[in-house]
Formats: structure tokens, C-alpha cells, sequence
């Protein structure tokens, strides 16, 4: 097949022959697939296992009329589900649309004519005509008579135009940028350059955060209890002759207990985190990343678009020969106003220095090739070039200790000339460009222009313990040069060359020692960022072009520049809207305000589920009935649901604490064991209460015909009326209880005072105090509103209930202070450690 390409080069193919190959599979289409189907992202997300569960539970609740149970017990679930979908979905429609190469025509040569056709309908073995400022769509060799020189700063991240000739690549993705020929499509479609770069950015690689991985741990845990919990509790209930409600009632208590509201507290705190951070000028594009930004100790960043503007700035004007330095300053502003295609050169000079533009008769522009401009005008003819393209034609040497010095500081030196005959042209008798002898009148230095936040915020970054490397495709010399002004020890910078012949090991180490990385390609970034995860950094990476976007997906966060390319920004995590590099670190500090905000919720969720799984097991295991029904699971909002929302809003940023489970066991296994042994206690002595004192004599019908109603359920016997009513007011008691001591909870959390001061210090933010009166007061309607206290299955307000609560309380808050300041439980369970490593 390749000697067949190669023969049909010369004339092009015809129109028979493109229309075979596209039917075989070697046309220049677009690269599908790298995301997940609609339908894979539903069934992963709405039909999880933990939801299935629920929905079983759910339409069991709902065959038997117990709708209120069954919204209860599945709602929460399925609102977390859809809103996972959505996030994901929405993941997948950008990441369909991602498309490295534009969709502007290129002409081919079909039937010996030349055509227009969309860059989809190039096949393998065209004849495609390129010119100035056309994109390269496909890989392939420029053809004898063709001469172009090619950006390829997107791909590779060289800032210089690269001079191709016959039988030099040109890839896709990269723009012509000089001269004209002809390309002959060897490599097109998927195998591409721009086709592979682009499935590589297709790739679904969402990382999970720490935060989320401790969470789904906890939440596995916390299911693997309950379903054996369950077993034991349902095989006695089948025992006991449970009625199938009873059954299905006490598996969606059950089920309740796995805190998967946290993720829906953490989506909800993601999105509320990632409108603080766009106020500062990032935009979240992955929700996780507003607390992933906050672990990272390593950014990797790339040189031109994000350490510099991309633009460059006038360092040093040394005057020549005699001259002076004001001439030297208008000869060098009027040679680049002159100039007929400005670059970054003479738009630098332009910009700072005086002159006006002449009458030019010739010039000569700027190419790789040559690396030297000129003018011919009526005055005279003035030359600007590189001193090594120069040096063969000058009449005296240009200083080369100062071109080494400049150099050395990753400075750009040029040398402004004037022929030595004042009749010399720009061209040879061929018309081609030729260097006349020269004199040299001026030696200009051109630095990169930094970043104005840059300094700042590389010291900000720094003092927080973030480490930072630089991994630019231009000279390590330069990069190690700007990275030393940006504030950075650069230290011996690495050539990209050097790292192919290193192994993982051997890459490690050099990695571990280096700041600065020169002449890197896209898989060399790949491979830093993937030593820097292999050695426990969590890392960031910060780019612009097409040659950063496979190290952003290999890094746990990717950060993008706005004026970066689309395929970059599409792939990114963050993207800095105002291309503003000290848009980081508040960033940071907001997700570390977010982590401390769901740790201390973490301490109110799993305070609860303990608390409750421990009463539970208890009551039940005692033969005392079930504790709770589906509908006062729903006095979760309370005190979980409102607690947790406010208190991760309110939190402030604090460091990541590496042994937040450590701690959270420190102050949930007290609290849940004193809770529990306190809630058990009293849901036993109501219960054992009401059941002396119904038994003591016989019931009246109509106060058994009323509590039929009241529960939805029949009584066969007085005995069973009994029970239920001994249950429901054993349940109200504790409902009571609990609901109370999870709001003083929140006070142990975040003391307003010494008296409460026994897990932590006190704090001056009074809001949590007045959140707690708030719910009190709140949970106090639903004591005493019967529409409220009858939907949560209730029993109305009675004193004697409130004479055993109240004084339980008190005794409660004296015993775990007590088991606080003591660490009594601590020490017990072998936990004592856990309290000095906070």
C-alpha cells in the first residue's frame, strides 16, 4: 500500500480512487468514541446497587399505600443519582464536541485538478496543497519543490517557526506559517498526530479526591454493617411472625442509616465552592476539583502562556561602532514599524521605542531558515538577525561576551546591521535572500515578558509547601533563565532528549532533583507528571497548548488558560478565565474552607448512623419492638441534613488533615456509645412503661378504633394494641432524645463557650449557636403541630414524656463531657492515640 501511495504522488488520486479509499476505512474522519454511552452513564448512576436496594424498598412501600414511607426512604437517593448523571453528561457533551483541528476547506488534487474539500474527506495518498496560514489536517512529508516552515508551538510547545523540506513530516495540528508545497497525506484519521492527541483527550479520567475515597470508604463500611445488622434483625423478625410491612418498614429504616446523603452534601458543596472560586477568576469544569486543588504539593507548569504572556520586552539597547543610543533607539522603531508581517520582535520594538515607518523598497521577512530580516528604503538598508546568522558577513565581531552573558540569562540577542557598501542589496542575481558585508551598529537583548502576578504568586505557592516545575519545548537554558526571574531556583535544567533513555526508577530520581525541564515533548510531560503521582505527590498541572493537554489528564488537577487551545481548555478541570496565574491560590484555600466543612459534617453524619445502628440492635435484639419507622427517618433533615449544609458553608479553610478518619473515630465512637446507651435506656423504660400500664386493665374499642387509624394498621387483640402503642411512645422518646443530643452535638463541634468546650477549643463564631436555637425551635413544632408530629409518626406532646427526655439529656451532656475531657472511652477502646494527633 505505501509504494501504491507513493506512486499515485505525483498527479494526485482521482476521484474514483478517494472515494475507494473512504470506503475502506482511510479517510480523514473525525475520532469517535473515548466517553461512555448515555446509557452506561444512566445505569451506573441511577441503578447502582445501593439504589436498586432502594427502589426495591421503595416500590414495595408504595404497592401497600405507604407513600410517604416510600419518599422518605428512596428520595434523597435518587435526586443524588440524577444529579451524578447530569454532572457526567454533561462531562460527555464537551468532551464529544472536543475536536483538535478546525474545519476550515484545503485544496487536494483530485483528477489532476485542484479542489476544496472539508478535512473529513482527505484519504490516505492525497495530494494536499499548502500555503501560508493553512492548518495541517494530516501527517505526511512535503513533496519535492515545496518549502514551508510550520508552527508547531501547540504541539510541542517550540515558541520558533520549524523550516520544512522535501521529505520532512508535517503534522497535523500544527500551521504553516511561511512558504508554500505540497504534502502528500501518509497518515490520516485516528493515526494522525492531531487524531491521536485528540482520543487521548477524549479519555474519561476523572480521579477521585482523597475526601471522596475516605467517604465511599466510610459509606461501604457503614453498608457492610447495616446488611449484617439486617440478617440478624430480619431473621428474627421471621421468627417473631412479622407481617411483610413490618418487614419491608424495618428494611427501609435499615437502609436509611448509609449516609448517602453525604454525596449529595458534597455535590451541593462543589457547586456552591465553584461559584466562590469563578468570582476569583477560575472556572470549575470537574466539580471535584474545588477540593482536589486543595491537596496539591506539586504544579507543573508550562513556560510560554502561563509563567510569560507570551509577549517580549526590550531588556538591553547597547550601541555599536560609535553610535549613539538614541539613533540606535529610532533606527530599531522604524525598522519595526516598517516591517510588512509583524512578529513578536518587531512588535516589542515597536511598542518601546520611537521611529516612524519608511517608504520600503525591498525586504526580506523573517523565516526560520534564514533567522534574519531586512529592509531596503531610500535612506538605506538595515538588517536584524541572530549574531550567529550574521557573523560570517560582519566586517568586526560582534561582542561575545555579551551575547554569551544575555544569552546565558535567557535573553533573545539580536544585532541590528547596515551594509558596508551603502549600494548593497538584500538578494542575490536569483532573487534569492543573500547577506551583503555587514557592519554592525547595535546589540539588542529581548527578554519574555512575565506574568505581573507571577512572583506573587509563585511565593504564595511556595510558602503553602507547593513545589514547582517547569516543563517548557523551548531551550532549557531560557526556560531555566525565566524561571530564576519568575522567583524559582531553577537549578541544572534537563534536556527532554535525556529523559527517553531513563526507567521509571531512574526518572524518579531525576524528577525528585529538578525544576526546570527544556525541550520536553507531550509524552515527556506525560511521563513527569506520572513520576510525580508515582511518588505520593498529588499534582497539578498548568497549560495552554495542545502539547499539555495529555499531562492535564494525567494529572489530578488540569489547569487550563483561557487564550489557551480549545482541546486544552476542554480537557481541563480549572480554567483560568482571566489567564491570571494568582487565581490558584484562592482556589486553594477555598477548597481547603470546603474539606474542614465536610469533616465536621462527617463527625454530625456518622455520629448519627452509629448513634441509631447501636439502638437499633439493642432494642431489637431485646425483644422491645423496632425503634423507628421510615417516616421519623425523615427527622434526619434536622439533625443531619440543615446541620451539615450550613456548618460546610460557615467552615473555614484549613490545612488537609491526613488522619481525618483517626479523628473522626476519636469523637464518634464516645458519642455514638453514650448516645446509644442513653437512647436505649430510655426507649426501654417507656416501652416497658406503657406496657404495665395497658395491661393493668382493658382497653376501650374506640381508643384502639382511633390508633388503627392514627397508624394505618389493625389490632387482632388487645395484646397487639398494646404493643404498637407501647412502641409508638417508646419511639417518640427516643426520636426526642436523639434529635436533642445531635443539636448539642454541634455545640461539642463548635463550642460558643468553656461549658461545651470539652472536645475541642472554644470558637468566636457564634452562628452555630444560633443554628442550634433554631432547630430546637423547629423541632419543637413538630412536637407540638399534629399535622407535623402525626407525619413523622409521633406521639402528641405529654408531660410525663418530656419529665424522662429532658432530665436524660442533662445527665447525658455531663457523662460525655466527662468521656471527652477524660478520654475515658479512648483509653478503653485503645483509642487515646487518636486525640494527641489532632
Amino acid at each position: 500500500m505505501a509504494q501504491q501511495v507513493l506512486a499515485t504522488a505525483g498527479q494526485g488520486l482521482t476521484r474514483a480512487q478517494a472515494e475507494y479509499r473512504r470506503r475502506h476505512g482511510e479517510a480523514n474522519t473525525a475520532v469517535k468514541g473515548g466517553s461512555r454511552s448515555y446509557a452506561e452513564i444512566l445505569r451506573t448512576n441511577v441503578f447502582s446497587f445501593f439504589n436498586i436496594i432502594l427502589f426495591v424498598i421503595g416500590a414495595t412501600l408504595l404497592a401497600m399505600g405507604r407513600y410517604s414511607d416510600a419518599l422518605i426512604s428512596v428520595g434523597l437517593g435518587l435526586i443524588n443519582a440524577v444529579i451524578s448523571a447530569a454532572q457526567e453528561i454533561r462531562a460527555k457533551r464537551k468532551l464529544d464536541r472536543l475536536q483538535l483541528l478546525d474545519r476550515a476547506q484545503v485544496v487536494v488534487v483530485r483528477d489532476e485538478q485542484e479542489i476544496p474539500v472539508n478535512p473529513d474527506q482527505v484519504v490516505r495518498g492525497d495530494l494536499i496543497k499548502v500555503r501560508t496560514g493553512d492548518q495541517i489536517v494530516v501527517d505526511g512529508p512535503v513533496l519535492e519543490g515545496g518549502r514551508v516552515e510550520a508552527d508547531e508551538s501547540l504541539l510541542t510547545g517550540e515558541s520558533d517557526p520549524v523550516a520544512k523540506l522535501p521529505g520532512d513530516d508535517l503534522r497535523s495540528g500544527s500551521l504553516c506559517v511561511a512558504g508554500e508545497g505540497f504534502q502528500l497525506a501518509r497518515d490520516v484519521g485516528a493515526r494522525s498526530y492531531a487524531g491521536r492527541l485528540t482520543a487521548e483527550a477524549r479519555r474519561v479520567t476523572t480521579d477521585k479526591t482523597p475526601l471522596q475515597k475516605r467517604i465511599e470508604f466510610l459509606v461501604r463500611l457503614v453498608m457492610l454493617l447495616v446488611t449484617l445488622m439486617s440478617g440478624a434483625i430480619l431473621g428474627q423478625a421471621a421468627i417473631e411472625g412479622f407481617t411483610v410491612l413490618r418487614v419491608v418498614q424495618t428494611t427501609a429504616v435499615l437502609s436509611g442509616l448509609v449516609p448517602y446523603g453525604l454525596f449529595f452534601l458534597i455535590a451541593v458543596a462543589y457547586t456552591a465552592g465553584a461559584a466562590t472560586i469563578a468570582r476569583s477568576g477560575a472556572l470549575v469544569q470537574q466539580v471535584n476539583a474545588v477540593e482536589s486543588v486543595s491537596n496539591v504539593d506539586v504544579v507543573c507548569t508550562d513556560k510560554t502562556g502561563t509563567l510569560t504572556t507570551g509577549r517580549l520586552t526590550v531588556a538591553e539597547i547597547r550601541p555599536l561602532g560609535g553610535h549613539e543610543k538614541a539613533e540606535v533607539e529610532r533606527l530599531l522603531g522604524s525598522l519595526a514599524r516598517s516591517a510588512a508581517a509583524p512578529n513578536l520582535t518587531s512588535q516589542a520594538l515597536a511598542s518601546a521605542l520611537p521611529g516612524t515607518a519608511w517608504a520600503v523598497r525591498d525586504e526580506v521577512a523573517f523565516a526560520s531558515s534564514l533567522r534574519w530580516s531586512g529592509v531596503s528604503t531610500d535612506d538605506g538598508t538595515w538588517l536584524l538577525g541572530a549574531p550567529d546568522a550574521l557573523a560570517a558577513r560582519l566586517a568586526t565581531p560582534a561582542p561575545e561576551a555579551d551575547v554569551a552573558r544575555n544569552t546565558e540569562l535567557g535573553l533573545r540577542v539580536l544585532l541590528l546591521a547596515k551594509p558596508v557598501n551603502s549600494d548593497a542589496r538584500l538578494r542575490d542575481a536569483a532573487g534569492r535572500p543573500a547577506l551583503p558585508a555587514l557592519e554592525a551598529i547595535a546589540m539588542v537583548a529581548l527578554a519574555d515578558e512575565l506574568r505581573p502576578e507571577v512572583r506573587e504568586t509563585i511565593a504564595k505557592l511556595r510558602h503553602d509547601g507547593v513545589d514547582l516545575k517547569v516543563l517548557s519545548g523551548d531551550d532549557p537554558r531560557t526556560v531555566a533563565a525565566i524561571a530564576t526571574r519568575a522567583g524559582l531556583d531553577a537549578g541544572v535544567p534537563m534536556p527532554g532528549v535525556l529523559l527517553d533513555a531513563l526507567d521509571d526508577d531512574a526518572l524518579d530520581r531525576v524528577v525528585a532533583q529538578t525544576t526546570v525541564f527544556g525541550r520536553v515533548a507531550p509524552e515527556h510531560k506525560e511521563r513527569i507528571v506520572q513520576s510525580l503521582r508515582r511518588q505520593r505527590h498529588y499534582v497539578a498541572m498548568i497549560g495552554d497548548g495542545v502539547n499539555d493537554a495529555r499531562a492535564l489528564k494525567g494529572a489530578q488537577v488540569g489547569v487550563a488558560m483561557r487564550s489557551g487551545s480549545a482541546v486544552t481548555r476542554d480537557v481541563a478541570d480549572i480554567v483560568l478565565v482571566d489567564d491570571s496565574f494568582a487565581a490558584l491560590p484562592p482556589a486553594q484555600r477555598e477548597g481547603r474552607r470546603i474539606i474542614n466543612g465536610i469533616g465536621l459534617s462527617l463527625h454530625v453524619f456518622l455520629a448519627r448512623v452509629a448513634s441509631q445502628g447501636l439502638v437499633i440492635l439493642t432494642v431489637t435484639m431485646l425483644g422491645l419492638g423496632f425503634p423507628y419507622s421510615p417516616t421519623q427517618v425523615g427527622l434526619t433533615l434536622f439533625t443531619v441534613g440543615v446541620p451539615t449544609f450550613f456548618l460546610t458553608m460557615w467552615a473555614k479553610p484549613t490545612a488537609p488533615d491526613p488522619k481525618m478518619l483517626t479523628r473522626l473515630a476519636g469523637f464518634v465512637i464516645p458519642a455514638a456509645v453514650v448516645t446509644a446507651t442513653f437512647g436505649a435506656a430510655l426507649y426501654a423504660g417507656i416501652y416497658e412503661a406503657v406496657m404495665i400500664g395497658f395491661s393493668s386493665g382493658h382497653t376501650p374499642s374506640e381508643v384502639i378504633n382511633d390508633f388503627e387509624r392514627y397508624t394505618g394498621l389493625t389490632y387482632g387483640s388487645d395484646t397487639d394494641f398494646t404493643a404498637a402503642a407501647a412502641t409508638i411512645a417508646a419511639q417518640t422518646g427516643l426520636s426526642s432524645f436523639f434529635c436533642l443530643a445531635s443539636f448539642v452535638l454541634i455545640l461539642f463541634l463548635l463550642p460558643p463557650n468553656r461549658l461545651f468546650a470539652a472536645w475541642t477549643e472554644p470558637t468566636p463564631d457564634k452562628r452555630p449557636t444560633y443554628l442550634v436555637g433554631g432547630l430546637v425551635a423547629a423541632f419543637g413544632a413538630v412536637l407540638f403541630v399534629p399535622a407535623l408530629y402525626g407525619y413523622f409518626g409521633l406521639a402528641g406532646p405529654s408531660a410525663p414524656m418530656f419529665a424522662l427526655v429532658l432530665p436524660m439529656l442533662v445527665l447525658w451532656f455531663a457523662v460525655l463531657s466527662l468521656a471527652f475531657r477524660l478520654r475515658a472511652l479512648d483509653r478503653l477502646l485503645g483509642l487515646d492515640h487518636l486525640r494527641s494527633d489532632a
